[in-house]
């Protein structure tokens, strides 16, 4: 046996080294498929565009949902009437809004999620805000209880 016990297995190095003075390509620099595929594409931008939209009215479904992807927003302003939560029970009658508002299409089950996971962690440091209140007071007791 040539190594000992604990040392790291020998790694074989991952494809050819670089000759004597080549320390390889510039960190940040573009390989060459993309260089020339943005070589071809500068000026013929518009026209690339024109035959992805052509493409997505023809019913092309990939360069649709492509397309729309890119032009239509990510996220929307939902608006609901929400409780004012400054317990942390008040959390069931805001979810409880949240899925009123997903069974009647205001807003999507994602949106929902989303709302839910919000209204869980206000939840959180609500409990965590009155955990700390309920502790000081303790400390405060036992404080008391010391000096007297």
């Amino acid at each position: 046996m040539d190594r000992p016990i604990n040392a790291p297995p020998k790694v074989p190095a991952r494809g050819r080294p670089f000759s004597p003075g080549n320390s390889g390509r510039k960190p940040g620099s573009k390989n060459r498929a993309t260089v020339l595929t943005a070589a071809l594409v500068e000026g013929d931008a518009q026209e690339v565009l024109g035959k992805a939209v052509e493409l997505a009215k023809a019913g092309n479904v990939v360069m649709l949902k492509f397309l729309l992807g890119r032009i239509l927003p990510r996220e929307r302003l939902i608006k609901l009437d929400l409780p004012r939560m400054e317990f942390a029970d008040d959390a069931v009658e805001a979810l409880g809004r949240v899925m009123g508002a997903v069974s009647e299409g205001q807003i999507s089950p994602s949106e929902a999620a989303a709302m839910a996971a919000l209204i869980n962690s206000y939840t959180q440091a609500i409990d965590m805000a009155d955990v700390v209140k309920r502790l000081d007071t303790l400390e405060a007791q036992v404080n008391v209880s010391r000096v007297a």
